[in-house]
């Protein structure tokens, strides 16, 4: 598990441009006071934000994340998470670009379905 914790702590620091925007809405309980954490460990992989209470991971996905060998990896992932009990959300760098206030309301709306 500490060479998880090492690699989080490489992301922290080398997050992409659009993670760092989402974090800057995400952090310090700023959406519906919902605790989000970055770059965390779970089960063998390190997600980009996760609310442990909501059980919802967001990810943040850019233009390799288009390609067939992405994508499957991408579903696989997804598959081992969700069996950690995790509902996985994911966003287009250019949805947080463009849209952020519309990624949050999904985020929230996906916390807390109507």
């Amino acid at each position: 598990m500490n060479r998880f914790k090492a690699r989080a702590r490489q992301l922290r620091a080398a997050q992409t441009s659009a993670e760092a925007k989402l974090w800057q809405a995400l952090r310090a309980r700023q959406l519906a006071r919902w605790k989000f954490r970055r770059q965390h460990p779970i089960d063998r992989y390190i997600v980009d934000f996760v609310t442990l209470d909501g059980k919802l991971i967001v990810e943040v996905d850019g233009i390799t994340h288009h390609t067939e060998a992405e994508r499957a990896r991408d579903e696989a992932r997804s598959e081992v998470l969700a069996r950690c009990g995790f509902h996985i959300v994911r966003v287009s760098n250019s949805d947080v670009y463009e849209n952020l206030e519309g990624v949050l309301e999904m985020i929230l709306g996906t916390l807390r379905p109507d």
